[in-house]
């Protein structure tokens, strides 16, 4: 039996948030690609997103800004709750962006993909391995079910345990160096919680928990606690999650826990922390050939300052922006042939260039964020603090970024 091929132009790997991102960037662009994705539909795994100001900007270049805008309350105002020894409470403000939003990661994947054309998609899709045709130039991926499809790009969006990644030569992500793990819900009022539009921090020892309403019935919270030997178990089992989390959260107060307690059960996720290291985004070689990663499979990093999605609808703005200028011809704004490899190599060049320095400092500072919160002693503590205010003297410098237009 002969294996089947196919013509793409360019192959998206991964069907997230930002392998959407990318094919809808592109398709604004004009320009045609085919999106892979391994598992048989399109999944939003981490229940939700916070968007700011950087974030919303990305969204308004794809179209889809105003419609995401209806399904999440802006966040008026934030603080953070030190608990003590003696169960004393000091509030400190906690800065939000000129908006400041939680978005159902379900209702960003939906409105991303409801806006590309049909057939643009491929679920239960897993690419097997990725090689140059030494004729051709183009790239040949070999699919799991034996198809091989021929395209003259390939854009890895899969994630931090990205294959893309590890198929050119990248470093494999790590373990944050930390003994940290995160958890993540959601927690539904049906009549109406509480908690107003704020966000809130509260942090004892080395636990925090944070509280982000995605509407006046929805809530999204996430946990981040040390990591222990029993994780790996308790991490596959809901009721087990549960009761650890609420365990952790004893001392904390008694809405927090009740809020634990009646978390959608199906939307509870814990994980450990993987990153790529900061030192490593600056000499690692995104692109081999024709063939670049993106979004968590480029920088994967802890979620301390809330970046990661919106990094990664930010790399699919700047790829795309560089792609169509290579691929369309600027005078007469039509298409043109590339029949030189060149073209779509220098994309992924100033693609590379432009977003090299912005994902360092993201990840170095959640990096220096995270140590911090690890730290055991307090000299360690006070030598990263003070680092993060020499390096990072505006702690919302994160959300004046703009990744330009389409």
């Amino acid at each position: 039996m002969e294996n089947s091929a196919e013509d793409a132009e360019i192959v998206i790997i991964g069907g997230g948030i930002c392998g959407l991102a990318t094919a809808l960037a592109l398709h604004r662009k004009g320009i045609r690609s085919l999106v892979l994705e391994r598992s048989d539909k399109l999944r939003a795994t981490g229940a939700a997103i916070i968007m700011q100001a950087n974030g919303w900007h990305a969204l308004d270049q794809l179209g889809v800004a105003s419609s995401l805008r209806h399904t999440a309350i802006p966040i008026q105002r934030g603080k953070t709750i030190l608990l003590s020894e003696a169960d004393e409470e000091k509030e400190t403000p906690l800065g939000t962006s000129k908006e400041f939003r939680c978005l159902k990661r379900a209702d960003l994947i939906k409105a991303m993909a409801n806006n590309l054309p049909v057939g643009t998609i491929r679920t239960s899709c897993q690419v097997l391995s990725i090689k140059l045709d030494p004729v051709t130039h183009f790239q040949h991926l070999m699919l799991s079910n034996g198809t091989i499809l021929q395209a003259k790009a390939v854009i890895g969006c899969d994630g931090v345990n990205s294959i893309v990644a590890s198929m050119i030569g990248l470093r494999p992500v790590r373990f944050l160096l930390l003994s940290t793990c995160v958890a993540r819900g959601f927690t539904y009022y049906p009549d109406g919680h509480q908690f107003g539009a704020e966000f809130v921090m509260i942090i004892k020892d080395q636990v925090r928990l944070g509280r982000v309403p995605v509407s006046y019935n929805l809530v999204y919270w996430f946990v981040t606690r040390p990591w222990t030997n029993q994780d790996s178990t308790i991490s596959k089992n809901p009721v087990l999650m549960r009761q650890s989390l609420m365990d952790s959260l004893k001392d904390f107060p008694a809405h927090t826990t009740e809020m634990i307690r009646n978390c959608d059960m199906n939307m509870l996720h814990l994980t450990d922390l993987k990153y790529r290291p900061p030192w490593d985004l600056l000499l690692d070689n995104f692109r081999r050939g024709t063939v670049t990663v993106a979004g968590d499979a480029m920088h994967g990093t802890g979620p301390f300052i809330a970046q990661g999605g919106a990094a990664s609808i930010e790399d699919a703005i700047v790829l795309a922006r560089f792609l169509a200028k290579k691929m369309h011809n600027n005078d007469a704004n039509k298409r043109v042939q590339v029949e030189d490899n060149t073209l779509i190599e220098e994309a992924f060049d100033e693609y590379v260039k432009e977003r090299r320095m912005r994902i360092f400092w993201l990840s170095l500072n959640s990096f220096l964020i995270g140590k911090k919160l690890d730290a055991q002693s307090l000299m360690v503590k006070v030598t990263i603090l003070a680092l993060i205010v020499v390096l990072f003297r505006d702690p919302d410098w994160h959300i004046h970024y703009q990744c330009g237009t389409l």
